[in-house]
């Protein structure tokens, strides 16, 4: 396998919800042609057991995976920082791409309200994988 094309950082507050669907699926979507990170400024001790079924309803197990530390050498070695809500706790550094996705916080919900974010989070997805990785022409 090729090394990975682009690295990407997906950042929220807890990183227990929306940073680790989106992780999932860029994870998965991107067949290892781009390095998927994610990370929080305030993780919490597990991921959001309602994003865990949601994913699986999907085909993808979120239930190994464990909130990490947002820390400044995870961004700095991030060629695209994504953050859902961390506001202004990311650090910044020149030559990184940075966007925010505007997302419900699916902390505390059930699966019946995880599942629209979930889906509105593979459609991001979707979107920046057409924009990282063109098909050839």
């Amino acid at each position: 396998m090729s090394e990975p094309q682009a690295s990407v950082l997906f950042v929220c507050v807890h990183n227990a919800g929306r940073s680790q669907m989106a992780a999932a699926f860029l994870t998965h979507l991107s067949q290892g042609r781009i390095e998927v990170r994610s990370a929080g400024s305030a993780p919490a001790d597990a991921v959001n057991p309602a994003a865990v079924r949601a994913m699986a309803e999907v085909g993808i197990d979120l239930s190994t995976q464990t909130p990490k530390i947002l820390t400044p050498e995870t961004v700095r070695a991030s060629d695209v920082v994504i953050t859902m809500g961390c506001g202004d706790t990311c650090p910044v550094f020149p030559g990184t791409t940075y966007l925010d996705w505007k997302l419900d916080d699916p902390a505390g919900q059930g699966l019946e309200a995880v599942r629209p974010i979930r889906d509105a989070i593979e459609q991001h997805v979707r979107a920046l994988l057409t924009r990282l990785l063109p098909e050839p022409t």
